[in-house]
């Protein structure tokens, strides 16, 4: 049945929040200030920082404030429907591309609502692929989750890292692919690394962090990663450092082995796309780690080797991004570094080493485009893709003709491809079918102007049969950060929202990864502004363009968006009716003092620094809060094991704001989650849950009557 959505929804003919406003519980106010330089900050919720597992007067906060939310949200008529809606449209079988290692395929799959999903072994493309690892068989309720795999090139072993709650933290265990039982040993306390093995499968490399103090793990700041070597079979207490720098409590290791063995890379980062590099040759006794990039000034990505010769991709010289190589045989004073693939008028998002090639992915005004060229960089020839959308991967080996790649948009669902690089022929080894007609859909790219005349991207998606009336719900989703690009993917909630009738706005804001290093940086520290500017301009031109009004405008954002989404509302509260911002960093003063933040500084800039504080406090969504003023809906959402952006940011500016709500104004909720954390790892049925109560809240917050589909 798909000529109705949600038939079982009545018409909305009085909203939640016209009967009556939530009542909230009362939050403390302490009378903490501190003189930053020069300036006096008040910071009255400073107690909400507190981890939620170690201080009884948070955790108890959080159930009040939990209770108020879901009292509002269950009460809204639509939202059993929505949530039907939304659990058909998720329920599909999602597959991720497959890899060979030795002579078997792996991959993962989810047969549609599963908590998590499982990953599977299959002696060819064609066959009956077994469980190989179920995470949904580790915990009751689905929390716990594959946070990452490196596989041994042989087939001989899996190094899996399991991570509860969505913590970042990572516990290791080595499953025998031939057994498939797992080692006794586990490695602990490792963060923000994957598994690298030697070929053989004699061991692999990692990163991790000294064991925190108790009652700590989950807030204390993330300094002196080291760098390890495991031996299969062994205890971590046997590992072999590798590398550590008591001088750089900031800098971490990320390893990579060359597919032929003969090199150890190391990426040196301290946040930002700055790296520097570090290399070994493994193939002569008693080398060590090299740098050959001694400084954070550009973005550095290792491709592959060839010998002696290694490629990396870089933006040196190069804002858009280009291959170069360097000859790491003969004496060190004769390296130089020779360009293969120069920069292009497109952005080069990734490169792969496959089938004695290179395999080049592209963004063209945030949307895919996929290259082959020769080792010397010549150009072969293009990979077409179905449409205009979202493609990744080109994964394979570089003795191995196959390669895989992934597709899709806003309208399509995820296929995975299988391309011959000697035959040229394409395949489709795995399609998704799901329960909409993508016909029924238009997407279009429009730009628009900023603040600063800089024309800004937004793909704008919506039903064929809607006209522009200057009233139709609009939700307007950014993020402008770190490099990261907004491209057109498939996502089940948003088509639910486009059914119901709203219209989708995605901007590609200056801070993201869409026109390469210039663009990212025009949206950083002092420039940062920009980025809010952006937003705002894009609200600004669905209203003047007769999409929506004031009254019908939401915006949305996650993490740095999340914080986008604060800003922009604190800048700009008459020009929304409802936002959600998500997991985001609120106090942009002491974002630096929580686990991973300080990796955030080429981004947000040093709040210790004088220039940079005063952009800083400028933005910031705790602090730009005015009591007295009338601020949109506004439903928080934050998960109490986020040990990304840990959630006393949210706790935070949800007391914050509740305070400065004008009387009689419109409600200000605050969803938290238990035992989830930042996003990734989340079980299926929490995910689902969470979409249902924002559109739920956007249905009543909007007025929104959901209408049939066409």
């Amino acid at each position: 049945m798909i000529n109705l959505i949600l038939a079982a929804i009545p018409a909305l003919f009085l909203s939640v929040s016209d009967a009556t406003s939530p009542q909230y519980p009362e939050t403390v106010r302490g009378e903490t200030v501190e003189l930053l330089h020069g300036v006096e900050v008040a910071d009255p919720y400073r107690w909400l920082e507190g981890d939620v597992r170690e201080h009884e007067n948070v955790s108890a906060w959080v159930d009040q404030q939990n209770e108020v939310t879901f009292a509002h949200l269950h009460a809204i008529p639509e939202r059993a429907g929505i949530r039907d809606r939304i659990e058909s449209l998720w329920n599909y079988p999602k597959t991720g591309r497959p890899m060979r290692y030795g002579d078997r395929y792996y991959f993962t799959h989810n047969d549609g609502l599963q908590s998590q999903s499982t990953w599977y072994v299959a002696d060819s493309l064609d066959a009956t692929p077994q469980v190989l690892l179920d995470p949904n068989t580790l915990t009751k309720d689905g929390t716990a989750a594959i946070s990452g795999v490196g596989f041994s090139r042989d087939g001989r072993y899996l190094a899996w890292a399991r991570s509860d709650g969505g913590s970042d933290w990572k516990t290791w265990r080595i499953r025998d692919l031939t057994t498939g039982k797992d080692l006794p040993e586990t490695i602990e306390w490792s963060k923000f690394s994957g598994a690298s093995w030697l070929p053989d499968g004699s061991g692999f490399y990692y990163a991790r962090y000294a064991e925190p103090t108790e009652g700590e793990a989950m807030q204390a700041a993330n300094e002196f990663q080291t760098l390890w070597f495991h031996r299969p079979g062994t205890p971590q207490s046997e590992d072999v450092l590798v590398h550590s720098d008591s001088e750089h409590p900031n800098w971490g290791w990320s390893p990579t082995v060359s597919d032929d063995g003969r090199w150890l890379i190391v990426h040196v980062w301290r946040g930002g796309e700055e790296t520097r590099v570090m290399v070994q040759d493994l193939s002569r006794t008693g080398t060590s780690l090299e740098p050959i990039v001694d400084e954070f000034e550009e973005a550095w990505s290792f491709v592959g080797s060839e010998g002696g010769k290694l490629y990396f991709q870089t933006t040196q010289d190069a804002p858009l991004g280009r291959v170069v190589s360097i000859n790491m045989d003969g004496p060190k004073t004769s390296r130089t570094w020779t360009e293969v693939i120069p920069e292009s008028t497109d952005t080069m998002r990734g490169v792969s080493h496959v089938g004695g090639r290179l395999a080049v992915s592209w963004m063209h005004d945030a949307t895919s485009k996929l290259s082959l060229h020769d080792m010397d960089g010549s150009h072969l020839r293009n990979i077409e893709l179905p449409s205009i959308g979202s493609s990744s991967g080109l994964g394979g080996w570089p003795d191995s003709n196959e390669v895989f790649y992934s597709f899709n948009s806003f309208t399509t669902p995820p296929s995975i491809y299988q391309h011959d690089l000697e035959t040229l022929e394409t395949t489709t080894w795995r399609e998704a079918t799901v329960d909409f007609d993508p016909e029924d859909y238009v997407i279009k790219q429009v730009f628009f102007e900023s603040a600063d005349s800089t024309l800004v991207p937004m793909f704008i998606a919506h039903r064929k049969d809607l006209t522009r009336s200057g009233n139709l719900p609009t939700l307007l989703y950014g993020y402008g950060g770190f490099n990261i690009p907004l491209m057109p993917v498939f996502s089940p909630s948003r088509v639910a929202w486009m059914e119901m009738g709203g219209v989708l706005a995605i901007a590609n804001l200056r801070g993201g990864g869409e026109y390469g290093r210039s663009w990212h940086l025009a949206g950083t520290k002092l420039d940062k502004q920009n980025v809010f500017d952006d937003f705002i301009a894009a609200a600004e031109w669905l209203i003047r363009n007769k999409y929506t009004n004031p009254k019908k405008l939401a915006i949305q954002g996650g993490s740095n968006g999340g914080l986008l989404v604060g800003a922009a509302m604190t800048q700009r509260p008459d020009l929304f009716a409802a936002c959600l911002p998500a997991v985001g960093v609120m106090d942009m003063l002491r974002y630096h003092k929580f686990t991973i933040g300080r990796a955030w500084m080429p981004d947000f800039g040093d709040p210790d620094d004088e220039a940079e504080f005063a952009a800083l406090l400028a933005y910031s969504p705790y602090h730009n809060l005015k009591p007295g003023t009338s601020y949109p809906a506004t439903m928080v959402t934050t998960a109490d094991t986020d040990d990304r952006v840990v959630p006393g940011h949210s706790f935070k500016y949800a007391a914050a704001l509740q305070h400065a709500q004008a009387a009689g104004g419109k409600p200000v909720l605050i969803r938290i989650d238990r035992k989830a954390g930042h996003g990734a790892g989340k079980p299926t049925s929490m995910r689902i849950d969470e979409v249902a109560d924002t559109w739920s809240f956007l249905v009543d917050a909007l007025d929104v009557t959901p209408l049939d589909r066409p």
